[in-house]
């Protein structure tokens, strides 16, 4: 070991250090305790995150099943979106007779 106001140099070490024996290394190293083994309880943020960052294949396809319910809802839209428009359903109903209270 180096006295005061020596140098010495160890290649491969950050800052030169060197011990004379293990013993003060074993001390050193004895504040680091790391077990894999340990459970871990993930907090909200890192599931969200492993969620939203998550790798999507955008080639798969993608199959939606509808209950018979829904799917007689959405042939209930379909058939209102694709309906077909004439002059005489539009003129019908801007022109219809509209009634308030009782006749």
């Amino acid at each position: 070991m180096a006295d005061l106001g020596e140098e010495n140099k160890i290649s491969g070490v950050f800052g030169g250090v060197q011990f004379d024996n293990e013993e003060k290394k074993q001390v050193q190293e004895a504040g680091t305790i790391r077990n894999n083994n340990l459970p871990v309880e993930q907090g909200f943020w890192c599931k969200f995150k492993a969620f939203w960052l998550q790798e999507i294949d955008w080639n798969k396809e993608i199959k939606v099943e509808l209950t018979p319910k829904q799917q007689k809802i959405e042939n209930e839209i379909n058939e209102f979106l694709h309906q077909e428009i004439t002059w005489k359903k539009i003129h019908d109903f801007l022109f219809q007779e509209i009634t308030f209270g009782k006749k």
